[in-house]
């Protein structure tokens, strides 16, 4: 096969699906098939690119559709993928356009299992491995070594995904948290309650994303996420994609065992190492506590895991503090972003609803960027503890409803974390906090400086116990319009953007939630966003804090088998680890934490490629 990119089309020559009533339901299936490619106009293009008659082309196949907004007429470019009638042909044209950069051969991108396991695999005790956590990277681990057959054992605090929604809408209408299943904890992990967004800036050498979104299609995501530049699931689609992703698991001879805690970790030292021998759980209905014999345990925590970064900690499993981001929510009308955005064509149904991407350097040295941009959906909030708010930001498959929004985020780095021993013990309790914020301080005056695995925790906690007493103490969030938080005062009404965050906004001053650096940040920033973006700086364009979980505040680093520094068998994958961010890179790694498992399993090395990859095997393409 051929690839073909760059092929462009204006926008008027795409066939447009027949729109539904607006009052209509937004999430039937029914609702987004995709309309038909132009394959007549794309096979034309194509057979000019390589200087072929159109008629010569077998099959075409689009891989890829972006739309290009950058001048007034606005593009469709497409990448495809051809076969020939005379398939020998293909060789002779391939040798002919070797150097072009838009003409090339089309990679396998076949997931090939590096290995399987043996005969009766599963019957002695302690055999199996183990995946705790049950998000986007935690599936495709477990997916993948069930399909395999290493038949995983998945351990969930959190509860399955019907459940689990029912107990975040009781936060989100009634104001009652569940600690333990919440938008950072259960089946499906943070990305089920988000846009549900399928794109990623990771090298992907080995195509192990387009394994990702395969496996989505066949448990029933929709088809466009193939071809879509920008694809996304959304949170109702989300749903019933992870239950059918849970029973294919569980008919490969995997198990799933939700609201399951685990509370310690067994860890033997032998002259060879330290190595993983079991876990301990709690049922938290029952407060039964069990365990579980295995050396191989892959870690798919999420980065809101912060009792079980604790427990890690206490156990000497190497980690170390990162850096992150923190900020607010910002929320527009979807028209002024669409109108920024698309022009003329703001509306066409083949466009959707617009999204954005931005980034500002501050003079105080700070980058102030967009982060999870989520067009036409709502802020929700996001917190996993008692007494904490948090947002994040959420969409349907449909992306219909009124506003916009998107973090605007400033990055700090672990030299802005707390050492001073009220704020440890505000985070950690008194005992805890002392013993935690003294080591803090001795690391800190160390040359060169160091800084305490769970010092990020501390800031973490800080500014989400500030935003829950400014909100009202019940989880309302605090927030500010754009041009009051400009001109440095509180905000006392609301104007054209109603906050979509539920159970609600207060408004106030920003500023005595948030850093100093940060607000400083952001208020230089609004000005020159707006001139990325006309509305960007509106007035009434609602802040609503605190954004403060765009990634773990630490990283428990692996080596080259993908295995703990310092612990043998234990397998640190996905955000919670700082292996990815965002639902396909989580389950990439996921992948690839599973084949070096699998590899290890049966004895088989694992060769370390470019980006770390765990492949075991020559590649075929």
């Amino acid at each position: 096969m051929i690839r073909i990119s760059e092929l462009k089309l204006p926008l008027t020559a795409l066939p447009v699906e027949v729109r539904r009533a607006s009052d209509a339901p937004s999430e039937t299936d029914e609702d987004r098939i995709p309309p038909p490619h132009p394959e007549a106009a794309l096979r034309q293009l194509a057979s000019h690119a390589l200087g072929i008659e159109h008629e010569d082309i077998d099959q075409l196949h689009v891989f890829k559709r972006s739309f290009d907004a950058r001048k007034a007429d606005l593009l469709a470019v497409f990448i495809v993928d051809i076969t020939l009638k005379d398939v020998a042909s293909e060789d002779r044209l391939l040798a002919k356009f070797q150097k072009h950069p838009h003409i090339q051969a089309t990679p396998n991108m076949t997931w090939q299992a590096p290995c399987h396991a043996p005969a009766n695999f599963g019957v002695q005790e302690g055999q199996r491995p183990v995946v705790v956590g049950f998000g986007p990277c935690g599936i495709f681990a477990a997916l993948v070594l069930a399909q395999m057959g290493f038949k995983p054992i998945v351990i969930e605090r959190g509860s399955p995904v019907r459940q689990r929604t029912k107990d975040t809408w009781s936060l989100w209408r009634k104001k009652n948290l569940n600690t333990e299943s919440n938008v950072q904890f259960g089946e499906g992990g943070a990305g089920t309650f988000s846009d549900g967004k399928l794109y990623s800036q990771i090298k992907d050498p080995r195509h192990l994303g387009r394994k990702v979104m395969n496996e989505f299609v066949q448990a029933g995501a929709p088809s466009d996420i193939l071809f879509a530049a920008h694809p996304h699931i959304g949170t109702f689609k989300l749903v019933k994609v992870v239950e059918n992703l849970r029973e294919q698991i569980i008919a490969l001879g995997g198990e799933v065992r939700f609201e399951q805690r685990v509370v310690d970790f067994d860890i033997e030292t032998t002259s060879a190492g330290r190595q993983i021998t079991g876990l301990h759980m709690e049922d938290r209905n029952t407060g039964t506590q069990t365990h579980l014999a295995t050396q191989h345990v892959v870690l798919a925590l999420g980065h809101s895991a912060r009792d079980t970064f604790t427990l890690l900690y206490e156990r000497g499993v190497y980690m170390e503090a990162k850096a992150f981001s923190v900020g607010v929510r910002i929320e527009h009308p979807q028209s002024v972003i669409d109108a920024a955005r698309w022009g003329r064509h703001a509306g066409h149904p083949l466009l959707g609803a617009a999204d954005y991407k931005l980034v500002h350097h501050a003079q105080n040295g700070r980058a102030v960027y967009s982060f999870c941009m989520c067009p036409g959906g709502t802020v929700v909030a996001a917190t996993s503890e008692a007494g904490r708010v948090v947002t994040n930001g959420m969409s349907q498959y449909s992306r219909n409803e009124r506003n916009a929004n998107a973090g605007m985020v400033v990055a700090i780095d672990p030299s802005d974390y707390p050492t001073d021993v009220a704020s440890w013990q505000a985070a950690f309790g008194e005992a805890d906090g002392l013993k935690w914020a003294t080591q803090a301080q001795a690391m800190a005056a160390q040359t060169p400086k160091a800084y305490h695995p769970l010092s990020g925790i501390v800031l973490q906690r800080q500014l989400e116990s500030k935003a829950y007493v400014a909100g009202g103490e019940n989880y309302t969030a605090p927030g500010q319009l754009v041009g009051d938080f400009l001109a440095v005062r509180a905000s006392k009404e609301f104007g054209e953007v109603v906050p979509s965050y539920k159970p609600g906004v207060s408004l106030g001053d920003l500023a005595h939630v948030l850093p100093s650096y940060a607000i400083e940040a952001m208020r230089e920033a609004l000005p020159v966003f707006g001139r990325k973006i006309k509305g960007y700086d509106m007035k009434d364009a609602v802040l609503t804090g605190v954004e403060t979980r765009t990634s773990s505040p630490l990283k428990m680093t692996r080596g080259d088998h993908f295995q703990s520094l310092n612990t043998q068998g234990l397998y640190p994958a996905g955000e919670g680890a700082s292996y990815a961010g965002g639902i396909l890179s989580a389950g990439v790694d996921g992948i690839k934490v599973a084949e070096a498992l699998a590899l290890s399993m049966v004895g088989r090395p694992i060769h370390s490629g470019q980006n770390g990859m765990a492949i075991g095997y020559k590649k075929s393409f």
